[in-house]
């Protein structure tokens, strides 16, 4: 077996309205999407977040990468990783080399996969056959408390005993009202999470805010000081009476490494479409079971399915309704899944994410065909 081609693509797909987190606003979403085929016709389909990087990311998959792994055998996938990853070291190691080598990897693994005719956690080698799924949400569009009471109403009539909401756009006491609204939704028995996407800059000022929140028992706060400021996420973590959770813009197992040492965390969420794919998700995920730290993986339900289903420490994965108009990637796949009663339960072959060609022609942003 052998791969023939490698073939990256860049895609942007407009939002409805513009949507916003504590940090930033967004109008548009791009993903890059990387194809690896095989001398017998089989194809694996890998992807990333472009965050305004996608047509880079795919010209580094095809000018760096895709000479590594052309010619090679794909089920060499450990070696092809620490290929890709050496071969870029002085120019990668993190950002957006990582997310380059994420797309081949995953698409290797799911080529692997979709040879033997398995779901992808079944030939990881399951430990469950569904996933609890938490639904995301909760950002800001202007709507007010009632809102939010409204979006979070939705998730619970679909069955979701878990949600996260965002938080740190707003002063501390506005933000306090809307995370007391939630809770009364959701109700004492329920999970609820807080994602502040690093707003807060120094210890004093993510104290002030999180510990404000401590009364609506939240499950965790994702992410309240910036990803690299790992001591000060240390601080912030040692000075608040419940869990926090980091690692959506983490890279590599060094990176999670260093958030596991400095006792930054007490939930990692590699996404493997972002530390380097599947291969070093499955290090850093094995890395945290050693230390007894759950992982609950960032977005692309689908993919994280699987792999939260393979390991022992797996916890939730996050899932986003299309009709929130928040994540759009749904609109390239070709039924895409949802939860049932707030679970996920992982399909195949492969990762089962399948590509509406027609759709890649009409949201690709570079000048090839479909």
């Amino acid at each position: 077996m052998t791969v023939v081609e490698v073939e990256s693509v860049p895609v942007s797909i407009p939002l409805s309205s513009p949507v916003s987190f504590a940090t930033r606003t967004v109008e548009r979403r791009d993903h890059t999407l990387t194809f690896v085929r095989d001398d017998e016709g089989n194809e694996g389909i890998g992807y990333t977040l472009g965050y305004d990087g996608a047509g880079l990311i795919a010209d580094a998959v095809e000018e760096l990468l895709a000479p590594m792994i052309e010619g090679e055998d794909p089920n060499h996938t450990t070696r092809l990783w620490r290929d890709m990853f050496e071969g870029t070291y002085q120019i990668g190691r993190k950002g957006l080399l990582l997310r380059a080598i994420a797309t081949v990897d995953v698409a290797l693994w799911d080529l692997r996969a979709k040879r033997v005719g398995l779901p992808l956690h079944e030939f990881l080698g399951a430990a469950r056959e569904s996933v609890p799924a938490y639904a995301s949400g909760g950002y800001y569009r202007g709507e007010g408390t009632e809102g939010l009471r409204e979006e979070l109403e939705t998730y619970l009539d679909r069955g979701h005993d878990a949600v996260k909401m965002k938080v740190g756009r707003r002063s501390p006491a506005r933000e306090a009202e809307r995370v007391a609204v939630a809770r009364e939704v959701v109700g004492p028995e329920r999970t609820l999470m807080l994602d502040a996407n690093g707003a807060w800059r120094d210890t004093g000022e993510a104290l002030r805010s999180c510990r404000r929140f401590a009364e609506f028992d939240p499950y965790f706060v994702e992410e309240p000081v910036r990803a690299d400021s790992v001591e000060l996420m240390a601080r912030v973590r040692e000075g608040l009476d419940y869990p926090v959770a980091a690692g959506e813009l983490e890279f590599s197992r060094y990176g999670f490494a260093e958030l596991l040492r400095e006792g930054a965390v007490d939930v990692i969420q590699p996404d493997a479409t972002v530390c380097g794919g599947i291969t070093e998700w499955l290090r850093v995920a094995h890395t945290a079971a050693s230390h007894d730290v759950p992982v609950t993986p960032h977005y692309n339900p689908h993919l994280h399915a699987h792999l939260v289903a393979s390991v022992a420490n797996g916890g939730m994965v996050e899932y986003f309704y299309r009709d929130r108009d928040i994540k759009v990637f749904d609109d390239l796949i070709v039924e895409p899944q949802t939860p049932e009663n707030g679970t996920l339960t992982p399909r195949g072959p492969g990762h089962g994410v399948r590509i509406d060609r027609d759709a890649l022609a009409e949201f690709r942003t570079d000048e090839g065909g479909a």
